[in-house]
């Protein structure tokens, strides 16, 4: 019997390939080896575990007095001043709403509570008197707006919080562009939009393209096709295969068409280690006029993909929540998590926020939900398990009923935590001599790893069409 192929979204902006060949068990399953969840999260994994699978608690997440919110900065950010003072009208909001009953329920970061340099996040919980366990607010937000870059705050550390918090990430390089989200998200959440509420689902699917026709038919079409049956009263739109052009994607995004809630599928662009379009086009969002791998071999031109450069300015999305499936859409790390070598490659010169998301963010977007690294197909299909497509569909369901965006990717943190947990224990076992099943770890490894890489670019106490003071 033949070995599994596995399928990486993801295309080199300079040669019109594949960023990666696709993969087989063997490859995976030397990649699996290496590691799972370090020992103080799988702690928390098991905690979680025992604790019914719950983020918070207890109480309403979607009432930041009962649930808590909380800021992040980074002790060695020399901008953490003026940072802060950028976003003083959101941190004023934040205070009003988390703090309306318990003064404590908000809390900063800051100073001498900042994040340090090499901390996890068990030493930075227990540095401030937490414990493993669900969220309590009454010791930490459940709500953590962490705001820096992931120098200066490691994605590390937001993957691990993300298991029992929610978690957002904001970063952007001028103290105005701080100010400016701050204030789009008090504009929107005091002024939300008006009218039938719209989500958008757009999708390519490229001639002979594995990776896109998944995406497309097993995720896309069906989410739609969901959101249609269970959100009565939202307008649900789609633009899939041949429709999913540029154009219509920029009518989407700040044209007539502008949705408040958008989910895109699809191929990002990759430049490799160092390349000058890296820090600005690496996750931009190819589309249908990309004309597919067997027919292009070159540089692919901005004309086939989306990027900050076409994200129109001043505040053409307001109040819009997008969530993007493609590789880098959110950001990548220094060092790759994937590599059929035996050892981590780099993969960047630093680990960095993506263009696109920061522009989004800039144009009056609330939140944008992207991936970090490498997208894997085992998103959506196991070979021989099928399709698994819950935490989507879970999170999109949350979203469209009013749930702010950190507590509606909670399905995405359970399923790192159960999965890392899994996977841990499997690797322990064959420590100790056990059977080794490179099916089970290469299930694992890539499904945990996959879940745990969707992260929240934005506040995550955000939620589409929420009014100033709504419970």
């Amino acid at each position: 019997m033949s070995s599994p192929v596995f399928f990486l979204n993801g295309i080199d902006g300079e040669t019109g390939d594949y960023s990666y060949a696709p993969a087989t068990l063997e490859q995976l399953a030397a990649v699996a080896h290496r590691g799972s969840l370090v020992a103080e999260n799988f702690v928390d994994a098991q905690a979680w575990l025992r604790q019914g699978r719950r983020g918070l608690r207890s109480g309403d997440p979607c009432d930041l007095a009962q649930a808590g919110w909380g800021v992040i900065f980074a002790e060695n950010d020399p901008n953490a001043d003026a940072t802060y003072e950028a976003l003083k009208d959101l941190l004023q909001l934040r205070r009003s709403q988390a703090g309306r009953v318990r003064d404590h329920y908000y809390r900063e970061f800051r100073g001498i509570k900042a994040y340090k340099a090499g901390e996890t996040k068990r030493s930075f919980l227990s540095r401030h008197g937490v414990g493993p366990g669900a969220a309590d607010p009454d010791r930490m937000p459940y709500y953590l707006l962490l705001v820096g870059s992931p120098e200066a705050i490691p994605y590390e550390l937001q993957y691990q919080l993300d298991m029992q918090y929610a978690v957002g990430r904001i970063w952007f390089e001028t103290a105005e562009e701080y100010e400016r989200y701050a204030k789009s998200v008090v504009a929107a959440e005091t002024n939300p939009r008006s009218g039938t509420r719209s989500a958008a689902f757009f999708a390519t699917q490229h001639p002979d393209d594995d990776a896109t026709r998944l995406s497309a038919t097993q995720l896309a079409i069906p989410l739609a096709l969901r959101a249609t049956s269970k959100q009565p009263g939202w307008e649900i739109r789609t633009a899939i295969g041949t429709d999913a052009t540029k154009d219509r994607l920029r009518s989407l995004l700040g044209g007539g068409e502008t949705p408040d809630f958008l989910f895109t599928a699809g191929h990002g662009m990759v430049y490799m280690n160092g390349h000058p379009r890296q820090m600005s086009s690496q996750g931009a969002l190819i589309c249908q006029d990309w004309p597919g791998h067997h027919n292009w071999h070159e540089r692919i031109p901005p004309d086939f993909y989306f990027s900050g450069d076409d994200v129109n300015g001043g505040d053409k999305l307001h109040g819009l929540i997008s969530f993007h499936f493609a590789c880098y859409s959110a950001g990548g790390p220094a060092w790759g998590d994937f590599s059929p070598k035996s050892e981590r490659v780099p993969v960047a010169p630093r680990p960095f926020v993506a263009r696109l998301p920061r522009c989004l963010l800039q144009a009056g977007a609330l939140a944008v939900i992207g991936h970090i690294e490498t997208a894997w197909q085992c998103s959506i299909e196991w070979p021989g398990a099928g399709y698994q497509i819950q935490a989507f569909e879970d999170t999109i369901d949350r979203l469209l009923s009013g749930h702010p965006v950190g507590s509606a990717m909670e399905p995405f943190g359970q399923r790192y935590a159960e999965l890392g947990s899994d996977l841990s224990a499997e690797l322990e076992e064959v420590v100790r001599g056990g059977p080794v099943d490179n099916s089970r770890l290469v299930e694992l490894w890539t499904n945990s790893h996959d879940s745990r890489n969707y992260i929240v670019l934005g506040d995550p106490a955000v939620r589409l069409g929420a009014a100033e003071g709504a419970p």
